[in-house]
């Protein structure tokens, strides 16, 4: 493997594994418990994190599929024990994104603009699809993030 070879795959596993975080931290803090919360804290938590989040992920996301489709376009044909996994996992945080734009986002817009005495009768219905969708980018990106790293340490 080319020395190119290697900082791709680096930059891709250190790219993918910050997004992968960004997935797992607010669920392993936050959103397994998010039913607990009441609507005020509830309120205050997702417009947090949207504020905190949404900017970074808009830039970071976008740079870690980048990474990837370097690192298939570099392996392809020369290194399937890197391609084949890579390519899967790219195919797992395209998802992730695909679930963060058109469910994610648009339940986050709408809370964007609530107070608590304007949240619908259905609030709980959108956090509770909120959370579970949420759950499965934190799948994707895992197990995304787990292919990325094997096709570099299993060659």
């Amino acid at each position: 493997m080319t020395i190119t070879g290697r900082i791709l795959d680096l930059a891709s596993i250190l790219l993918a594994a910050l997004v992968a975080g960004v997935f797992w931290g607010p669920w392993l803090a936050v959103s397994r418990s998010m039913n607990s919360f009441s609507p005020t804290v509830l309120l205050a938590l997702v417009q947090r994190m949207d504020r905190n989040l949404g900017s970074v992920m808009g830039v970071l996301m976008p740079v870690a599929l980048a990474s990837m489709i370097a690192v298939l376009v570099n392996s392809y044909r020369s290194r399937p024990e890197t391609f084949y996994p890579t390519l899967f996992g790219f195919a797992l945080f395209l998802m992730t994104l695909l679930v963060t734009a058109f469910v994610e986002v648009p339940i986050v817009t709408q809370i964007r603009a609530w107070t608590v005495a304007t949240m619908p009768a259905d609030w709980q219905r959108l956090r509770d699809r909120w959370v579970s969708f949420h759950l499965l980018r934190v799948v994707g990106g895992m197990t995304g993030l787990a292919l990325l790293v094997a096709g570099p340490v299993l060659r």
